[in-house]
This record gives structure tokens, sequence and C-alpha cells, in this order.
């Protein structure tokens, strides 16, 4: 009965679209099953958009507003799903998930992102940072605590990223081969999924310790096992031929990052990262030393291939890196303005201009773009202050401490496997949040909360199975 009547509405619509010159009728059908699926069951929902965050596309608005298609409607969709099941089922949801310690790390971030939205300089502007990061963390960590806890669940995320993934690598790819896998040309064979190839490169990385991990799913020579077994190389030479420093380090810190954990040396390793920040930090702006790195405006140009880029990186001369430089001393001077509120979420591009320092200017920093400070602790530093960042450090360094600790404790391999991706994962985002913005773009930021809830996951399960065996014994 249902397929009948699907099947004539199908017919229906595509009759009334061509009487009309309307073709958009012709998706009445897709929408209404979409609704259909959501009502029923919207974790196919929530899959779905995974699948789709490889292949959205970003699309400027009337009023200077953007948005990624599909995948910001559907979040927000999802967002008001969770709301109306959470409110009908109340007395049954557990609120372990809510009391976890990177939760309410987690909302103190958001708690504090919210206040200083009041503070703000731009309050409308912040006000909108504050209502997307919302609906990120509800369909992305809420959400994600809500639908993966399983193995099973695990493994149904892994191939709704995997197989709209690889479909965006081969195109970039083949696109890419056309120019000779060209430095020069890497920009201009991303579209239209990624803007830039530092958001190509970032998923392929973010997403390489599941290729590391996930064939142990499968039968050895199995199909999927060959899927997954054939792709570490292919990520591996999209990654390269990415050209993104960035990913290269990135991948390198979370391959030692899994020796770390293994060994249990997390806390030191993070005791030496703040030690080693601190003091560079302190050596670079004391005394105005950072006035010593001033680049040279003729010969800090954009280059065109890749063994070049590098030497000029290592030179200062490169237009990317001293970029970020002019915007990094910009920064460091609206701390010094603001260093306890900040200037508000959202509000770095709209002051940072008169507070930057001539001398670090190149040739692309009238920023037609409207691009950010390119670090997400710095950006947090000078929008939030002192106190935002500092909660922000705390909860990333608190989730690789405690993920250490809840991979120790877990018996069952293949669970303890799913939190080293998770780990690992979050690591090589906060990595690449060195010198770029991320959290907020739609290739980088939902990992960085499911993988967070992921863990939460873990944790609490296994805290229910040490519960059960006290009870027994």
């Amino acid at each position: 009965m249902l397929f009948n009547g699907f099947a004539f509405l199908m017919l229906a619509s595509i009759f009334i679209a061509i009487l009309a010159e309307a073709y958009y009728i012709m998706l009445a059908p897709a929408a209404l099953l979409f609704v259909y699926v959501a009502l029923v069951d919207f974790r196919k929902i929530y899959y779905f958009l995974f699948f789709c965050i490889p292949i959205s596309v970003e699309i400027e608005l009337p009023g200077g507003l953007g948005t990624d298609l599909p995948t910001e409607p559907i979040m927000i969709g999802l967002m008001g799903l969770y709301l109306v099941y959470v409110l009908h089922n109340a007395k049954n949801i557990s609120s372990n998930f809510l009391k976890h310690p990177l939760t309410v790390l987690l909302l103190l971030h958001v708690a504090w992102i919210f206040f200083t939205s009041l503070t703000s300089a731009q309050f409308i502007v912040s006000l909108k940072f504050f209502l997307a990061k919302i609906w990120y963390i509800v369909a992305f960590f809420f959400i994600t605590g809500f639908f993966l806890k399983e193995e099973k669940h695990f493994r149904t995320f892994f191939w709704c990223v995997f197989s709209s993934l690889v479909f965006t690598v081969f195109v970039v790819m083949i696109r890419h081969s056309a120019h000779g896998f060209s430095f020069k040309e890497v920009h201009f064979v991303l579209g239209p999924f990624y803007r830039n190839h530092v958001a190509y490169a970032s998923i392929m990385a973010l997403f390489f310790p599941f290729l590391c991990f996930a064939h142990y799913w499968y039968e050895r020579w199995s199909v999927k096992w060959w899927l997954i077994i054939l792709s570490i190389p292919l990520f591996l030479v999209a990654i390269q031929l990415s050209f993104t420093r960035a990913a290269y380090v990135a991948i390198l810190i979370a391959f030692g990052t899994y020796f770390i954990i293994q060994f249990r040396l997390t806390k030191l390793a993070v005791f030496v990262t703040i030690i080693a920040s601190i003091v560079g930090v302190h050596y670079v702006a004391s005394n105005n030393k950072y006035l010593d790195y001033a680049p040279n405006f003729e010969r800090t140009v954009t280059h065109t291939k890749f063994d070049n880029l590098v030497e000029a990186t290592y030179n200062m001369e490169d237009i990317s890196t001293m970029e970020r430089v002019y915007r990094w001393v910009a920064g460091g001077h609206m701390v010094n303005a603001k260093p306890w509120l900040g200037f508000g979420p959202g509000n770095f591009y709209f002051f940072y201009k008169s507070y930057t320092v001539s001398s670090f200017r190149t040739y692309v920093s009238d920023n037609p773009e409207k691009s950010g400070v390119h670090s997400y602790y710095l950006m947090t530093l000078v929008e939030q202050g002192f106190v935002g960042l500092f909660i922000f450090l705390v909860l990333c360094f608190y989730t690789i401490i405690k993920a250490e600790t809840i991979y120790h404790e877990t018996s069952n391999i293949n669970r303890k496997r799913i939190i080293m991706v998770a780990v690992l994962s979050i690591v090589i985002i906060d990595s690449l949040l060195l010198i770029n913005d991320m959290i907020e773009t739609d290739k980088v930021g939902p990992f960085f909360f499911a993988f967070m809830a992921v863990l939460i996951n873990m944790d609490l399960k296994n805290k229910r199975e040490l519960n059960e065996k006290k009870k027994a014994a």
C-alpha cells in the first residue's frame, strides 16, 4: 500500500513538474520520504548526515551569509528531532552521559561562548556563532552519544563516511592527474566539495586512523578487507598530493601519540607540550623579539612548486606562512587590548586590521575572502579571552588524558581499537588547529565532537561492565 502510494506520488510530481515547468516539484517525493524516515527512525538520518559531509558544498547566501548543503539543514533538523525525542522520553534517558566530566567541560566551553557573546563587540555576529555551535554540538556530540554505542554502529558510521570520502578522493585525483598532479593546480581541482586543499587534506588525515584499524573488523582477504587495505596507500598518496604541510605533521604526531598512549606517557607529553608552548610564546613576545621575523615584502610570494614552498617556509618567505604570522601578530595585540573577555566569538575579522604591524604585511593581506587568524587556539584567546582559551585547552588535554585511561581500562580488543581511532583522530584535529581554524567547518568539526562522544560511551560501557562483575561476585 505504502509502495503503491509512493509510486503514484512520484509519477504525479513528475507530471505536475513538467506541466508547470517547475522541476523542483519532482523533489517532493524525496522530501516526504526523508520526513517519513526521520519520524520513524532518525538514526538513518544521522548516518546520512555523515555520508554527506565529504560531498557537502559551501553556498554563499544573500547578506554575506553562507551555509553548507545539505549538511547544515540536516543537522538543524536532526537537532529538532533529538530535542523532541528527549522531551518525550526524558524519564527513560540515562543522565550518565550528561554527567560525564568530558560533557561537563564541553558544556562549560559552550557556556563561556554564550557569556562572551553577551559582552561581544558585535553581539549579532557572536549570537550567530553561538547558535551554529549549538547545532553542531547537539547533532554531532549528543546524538552521537545516543547512537554510537556498539561496534556494529561504529562500523556503519565508518562505511557512511568512507564511501563518500573515497568518491571525492577519486574525483579530485582524476581531475588533478589531468594537470600532472601539479602543486600550482591543486586549488582548482577540489570543487565543489572542498573550499581549499587544507579542508581536503584535513578530512583525509583525521579519517586515516580509521583505515589503520578498520580492516581488523573483517576476515583477511575478504572484499571489505581488501577495500580498506587498498585505501590506505590511496589516502597516503592523496594526502601527499594535497601538498598540505599541516596534514603531514598531524599524521606524524598521531603516529607518536599511538606509542605515547600505549606506554602511558600522555600526562608527561601534555606537560612537556604546555611548558614548551609557554617558553616559545614568552621568547617571541619578550622585548618585541617577534619583529626579528618580519618578512621581506618583495620576496614573500606565492610559490608554484612544492619544493620551493618548503624551502620558502624554512626561510620564512612563503606567503601563506607569513600571512599567518601577520595575523598572529595582530591577534597578539588584540589580546593585550581585551585579555579577559575578548572581542566576542566570530569577531576577529572585523577588528584585526587596526592591530596589524605593517612590517609583516604580505601581498594577500587585504583578505578579500574574510578568513580568520589561522590558529584556533589564538582565535579562541582573541575572541573569548584567557578564560575561554583555558577552558578549551583543558577540554582538549583532558580528552587525551582520559582517553588513555579508558583505553587501558578496556579489555575488549575491538573496543580498544575504537578508542584508539577516536583519540588519534582528535589528536590530528588538535594538531591541525595550531595553524588553522577548523572546528566550525563541516569537514572537521563534526568528527571532533563525535569522537569525544564515542570516548564517553566507551568509558560508560567499561563502568557498566565493572559494576556487573562486582554484582556477580
